[in-house]
């Protein structure tokens, strides 16, 4: 193939590399406006006026990741269900408030569709005083199966009600966690006890993000606490297929993951009546602010496409028995932040005129179940599913002896080995489905193609942009007659609330002439005159002007923090390369104001990480005349570093719909120049190119 470097005169379309693409821009947010924080700027113009001359020598305030994090996850959660006032209110938006929820948790294929056969197989039968333990596993997807333990008491002479008990995150969950389900048994409850796919008989993995680099489930709308869901779904279906089980009475508990699993459960299926999560949700606000979320495995908050909060979950919820336990001196839910969770469900409870039906039960302690908050569960659960009217003490506590355990051989379920087309190891690979490359014979096809994409990429990547943007408060920084033929200006503007951004002008035009700009995005870790050489590659006549988006240069944070800053960051809904996506249309935008460039005529050029901000940046706006790209990204399917550090590719949901080497075929006609090799993984993006070019000739 053809490479070839960027001519001043020829913006015309075609293929550069030949391969040269167009887009289109709509930002347009569907959720309320975040008022993040104050920062008090000066205000002068950007006009080359006498009180500009010598220089702006104020500081830049704000430009902090973490400020900005906790402010944003602050907001979320202080706006939760504040547009409920009354039980009409919620029940108008429920039915959406739902399927959000549902497609958050990566659950949206499999639910109200027909769903495959259970396969129960029992695998053996342990009789305890007082009840039996059938070993059991089930196929909730095929080829996905579920090892189980059912807890049946003795002598059921009609349906009884049954109690979903889902494990937390320990190694040894059925061992752990056995004293629980028994005691349920103890009290007239059936009760089926699922294992998780991390820390059952057999492992796979909750810990992508938090562990192994793979922040690519971002961009897949992966989260594993969605497989979990969807497993305990199928649970209850296993429990009302069974003649002992009362389907009309049916509750769930559990602690820690399971605690954050309970909520999930309850609100996602309405057949369970009662729900009592330990130690399993706090707020976003609190989890930014105090850095929680460093605890959390990645199955405990929904991939955040629509900024939701526990409030929002927990309302799903209402008006059926939920009591909330928590310990006093939890390491990863402090006790205000549920308090107030508590708070703000409690009022749609109150609408509903059923506060009876909401509490929260207090702890001393760590992140732990507590002999008051196992009594309490036991009652409330007597009184809801069973109409006793017993108290905790009468209904007691677990029987916590050691010696009362079964062992692990005696409670192991696949005693003939694993079913060999088991997937628990690879579900991440395959549990949500993810966008196949598309067959297009036409321009007009194309089009219809890249306008699905920016509609889905606004409301399920973006959709934390603000809906209304701020004030450029624009002011010059710095101005030399070096640094470009015609001198040397940095201006810095507000891209959002929290934010100043500069942009280095460097103009080889005569400025009063409207002239053609290149937007040249510098990287992180980027050598001392890399953006500089980068220039000189492109070899324009254009002017130039050199952006840092939010994170690069002197907006940057420790690359200790990258971890913690790409989980926090998308737990509010948002990624480290979608915020910079936003940060290069709002350059855009300024730049247009400017009376020494041609809005018609601005390019972006990026090499490395900042290709996929590029790329998806002239997508989203509709007026980029030219991209140029060197060492661009294959793919954002990718895995990253361990620790965080290095490349941020992630944006919420994009593979769901398209990857960044699609993209150069969905700009067109804009033109992109590719500097140096292209990945492989364009290649359909070149075939793309070259059947447009053909069919308008």
């Amino acid at each position: 193939m053809e490479r070839e470097k960027v001519k001043s005169d020829g913006m015309g379309s075609g293929i550069a590399i030949r391969q040269m693409w167009k887009n289109q821009r709509q930002i347009k947010r569907i959720i309320n406006f975040l008022f993040l924080f104050v920062l008090i700027f000066s205000h002068t113009n950007c006009k080359d006026d006498q009180s500009a001359q010598n220089g702006n020598n104020e500081p830049v305030v704000g430009n902090s990741m973490l400020h900005y994090l906790s402010a944003v996850g602050a907001n979320i959660t202080d706006h939760a269900l504040s547009d409920v006032n009354s039980v009409e209110d919620w029940e108008k938006v429920q039915p959406q408030r739902y399927q959000e929820f549902i497609e958050m948790m990566g659950i949206h294929d499999y639910t109200g569709k027909e769903k495959s056969d259970l396969n129960v197989k029992i695998t053996g039968t342990i009789q305890r005083e007082g009840y039996r333990i059938e070993k059991l596993y089930y196929e909730s997807l095929p080829g996905l199966y579920v090892p189980a333990h059912l807890y049946i008491p003795n002598n059921i002479e009609k349906p009884v009600a049954a109690i979903l008990y889902v494990n937390g995150h320990s190694p040894t969950q059925n061992i752990r966690y056995q004293p629980y389900p028994a005691k349920l048994a103890e009290l007239g409850f059936v009760c089926l006890n699922i294992e998780t796919i991390q820390f059952g008989e057999v492992r796979g993995d909750h810990h992508g993000s938090y562990a192994r680099g793979w922040f690519n489930w971002f961009s897949r709308g992966y989260n594993p606490g969605g497989v979990e869901l969807w497993n305990a779904i199928r649970g209850i279906d296993l429990l009302v297929s069974r003649p002992e089980v009362d389907p009309e009475k049916l509750g769930v508990t559990g602690i820690s993951g399971g605690g954050s699993q309970s909520w999930y459960i309850a609100a996602a299926d309405q057949r369970i009546k009662a729900v009592a999560p330990v130690c399993g949700a706090s707020t976003l606000k609190a989890h930014t602010v105090h850095r929680t979320v460093d605890g959390h495995c990645d199955c405990m908050m929904p991939t955040n496409t629509y900024q939701a909060d526990f409030q929002d979950i927990g309302a799903l919820i209402a008006p059926r028995p939920l009591l909330i336990a928590q310990a006093d001196r939890d390491g990863m839910n402090t006790i205000e932040s549920v308090r107030e969770l508590h708070s703000d469900i409690k009022r749609l409870y109150d609408l509903y005129g059923k506060p009876e039906n909401i509490s929260l039960v207090e702890t001393p302690g760590g992140h732990s179940y507590h002999r008051i908050s196992r009594e309490e569960i036991h009652s409330f659960f007597l009184k809801h599913l069973m109409g006793k009217d017993i108290s905790p003490q009468e209904a007691g506590d677990i029987d916590t002896l050691e010696a009362s355990k079964l062992s692990a051989a005696e409670l192991k379920i696949y005693v003939n080995g694993i079913p060999k087309d088991d997937r628990t190891t690879t579900i991440q690979d395959s549990f949500v489905k993810l966008a196949k490359v598309p067959e297009i014979n036409d321009e007009k096809g194309l089009s219809a193609y890249r306008d699905s994409v920016k509609s889905f990429l606004k409301e399920k990547t973006f959709g934390a942009f603000p809906d209304v943007a701020v004030p450029f408060d624009a002011r010059m920084e710095f101005r030399a007659s070096d640094g470009g033929r015609f001198g040397w200006n940095i201006y810095s503007f507000v891209p959002e609330e929290g934010w100043r951004l500069k942009v280095d002008f460097h103009w080889r035009n005569d400025t009063i002439e409207k002239k053609p700009l290149m937007i040249i995005l510098k990287n992180y870790n980027e050598e001392r005159w890399g953006p500089e050489i980068f220039s000189s590659e492109i070899n324009t006549d254009w002017n130039i002007a050199y952006f840092e988006v939010r994170g690069i240069g002197e907006t940057g944070w420790d690359p200790a923090l990258n971890w913690h800053v790409r989980r926090a960051a998308a737990w509010t809904g948002r990624t480290i390369a979608s915020m910079q996506v936003y940060d290069v249309l709002r350059c855009i935008e300024f730049c247009r104001t400017l009376p020494q460039v041609d809005p018609s005529q601005i390019g972006i050029a990026a090499k490395d990480e900042m290709t996929v901000v590029a790329l998806y940046s002239a997508l989203m706006d509709d007026k980029i005349r030219q991209v140029v790209l060197k060492n661009p990204a294959a793919t954002q399917d990718v895995a990253s570093r361990t620790d965080g550090k290095g490349e941020a590719l992630e944006m919420l949901n994009c593979l769901r719909i398209t990857d960044v080497n699609q993209l150069p075929a969905l700009i067109f006609p804009t033109k992109t120049v590719f500097l140096g090799e292209v990945p492989a993984s364009y290649e359909w993006s070149r075939q793309m190119l070259e059947k447009i070019s053909t069919e308008t000739k």
